[in-house]
């Protein structure tokens, strides 16, 4: 069974400004996803899924979706706030999303076979879905509980714009996930936090309790690229009343439901494995405006070496 590409596009992209997810950084006006999805059907995947929210699901339709009739199968699905288990309503105030996976839910009753979660504003490389792919199209049928995660190695995922979120992984001889942490400041910087352009400079991430820790630049993160099969929607319904429940979540007005706290929920429990799949690919992406000229530039040398052709769809 060919697995899904499900892409998350419901974000507004707030450190960029605007909705990114329809930013043409190619030469013929190619957004990030289009790389994704070129790369994806090359990688053998037989279906996209894109959660966005109703409100420019027009503009994404005309501009997007529009572009992969005849090239591959593609559905949408909507994000909102109010998407909520019964019993449970939006608290006074809230405006931020639920996170990505109650993005990932959304699509509970869209995919029926293995899948792959990626966002839309990353730029993963082709390896990175060839080892998604592959791992996912050989699942036996039928198979629960039997995940994997793309652990790209922090030093190769950073922007030179500022800090970026990764989850940070551990992983034990077998390769399987032990724990993943959820780091939303991540950049080379000194000690104090400041940020001199050095690449000497370690890496480092801001912990709880406002220090930098160093770590490692092999270290693999996740860049939410996961893998799954369907079970994986019962497990988050399930979770995410428990989230819900806790009432700091529900005081916290920015409080989310990101995917690296549901598996490690599944790890913890050993209610799931989850397969650490190496790469050497290189991340980039568009976090930061200051990003987008390099990115452009990075796409324009990977068509000039034969990687992607002049026009994609």
């Amino acid at each position: 069974m060919k697995p899904t590409l499900l892409l998350l596009a419901a974000g507004m992209g707030s450190r960029y400004g605007g909705l990114k997810q329809l930013d043409g950084l190619g030469p013929n006006g190619e957004t990030i996803m289009d790389y994704s999805i070129y790369d994806a059907i090359k990688a053998g995947f037989g279906k996209i899924v894109f959660v966005i929210r109703k409100d420019f699901e027009q503009d994404f339709r005309d501009k997007i979706l529009s572009k992969y009739e005849g090239h591959i199968p593609a559905e949408v699905c909507f994000q909102s706030l109010d998407a909520l288990p019964e019993g449970f309503s939006v608290p006074e105030g809230r405006q931020k999303p639920w996170g990505t996976n109650h993005a990932v839910m959304m699509a509970a009753k869209t995919i029926h076979e293995p899948f792959c979660v990626i966002n839309c504003d990353d730029f993963y490389n082709r390896d990175a879905f060839m080892v998604i792919g592959r791992f996912l199209s050989q699942l036996p049928e039928g198979s629960t509980n039997q995940y994997a995660m793309v652990g790209f190695r922090v030093g190769n995922t950073l922007s030179e714009n500022g800090t970026v979120a990764r989850g940070i992984c551990s992983k034990d001889e077998q390769d399987n996930l032990t724990t993943v942490v959820e780091r939303t400041e991540i950049v080379r910087c000194a000690e104090d936090g400041s940020q001199q352009g050095d690449d000497a400079q370690p890496i480092r991430f801001k912990d709880e309790e406002g220090k930098w820790v160093v770590v490692d630049d092999n270290t693999p993160v996740s860049m939410n690229m996961w893998g799954f099969t369907p079970d994986y929607f019962e497990h988050s319904e399930a979770f995410f009343k428990q989230f819900l429940s806790d009432p700091k979540n529900m005081s916290n007005l920015k409080a989310e439901f990101f995917i690296p706290l549901m598996v490690n929920k599944l790890i913890v429990e050993k209610t799931a494995s989850v397969k650490v799949l190496d790469t050497t690919s290189k991340w980039f992406g568009v976090t930061y405006a200051a990003d987008r000229q390099a990115t452009v530039d990075k796409i324009r040398q990977l068509i000039q070496e034969g990687v992607y052709p002049q026009q994609l769809f």
